[in-house]
């Protein structure tokens, strides 16, 4: 599933970690969608397993590159936020607000960032089940 075209709210995570569930339904599915459509030995030749596969594929090849980008341009936002933030404290130490907003942009951003282990965690997942299953059927390009 492809980021919304409306654009993506980095400014609340609770709204941002959403997103990528919702996101990641591919991935949450895929033992599922492999069982319904890939066959098994004994069934072989009532459906294309190659064709399957091959959308399979490119399904999550999309899905992956949306998320990570999602995922990298929030992490960029509140970066740059962060980064605004510490420029303003430094010119004004003694304001509290001011340190209390830096340090809820500062942990929503390792949050962000620890957002991109668990997206290596279900790639990874998605991978393996995706080959077990349609490695006899199609061959990724090598580019990729």
């Amino acid at each position: 599933m492809a980021a919304p075209s409306g654009g993506v709210n980095c400014e609340e995570f609770a709204e941002f970690q959403e997103l990528l569930k919702v996101m990641r339904t591919i991935d949450d599915r895929i033992v599922h969608e492999l069982n319904t459509t890939v066959p098994t030995a004994s069934f072989a030749g009532k459906i294309d397993a190659s064709q399957t596969c091959k959308q399979l594929y490119e399904s999550l090849m999309e899905a992956h590159a949306s998320r990570d980008r999602v995922i990298k341009n929030c992490i960029a936002q509140t970066s740059s936020v962060v980064k605004q933030l510490r420029e303003e404290r430094e010119k004004n130490l003694d304001d509290l607000t001011l340190l209390k907003q830096l340090r809820k942009e500062q942990t929503k951003l390792k949050w962000m960032q620890s957002e991109l282990n668990v997206e290596e965690v279900v790639n990874d997942r998605s991978w393996k089940v995706f080959n077990e299953r349609c490695r006899i059927h199609f061959k990724p390009p090598k580019n990729e």
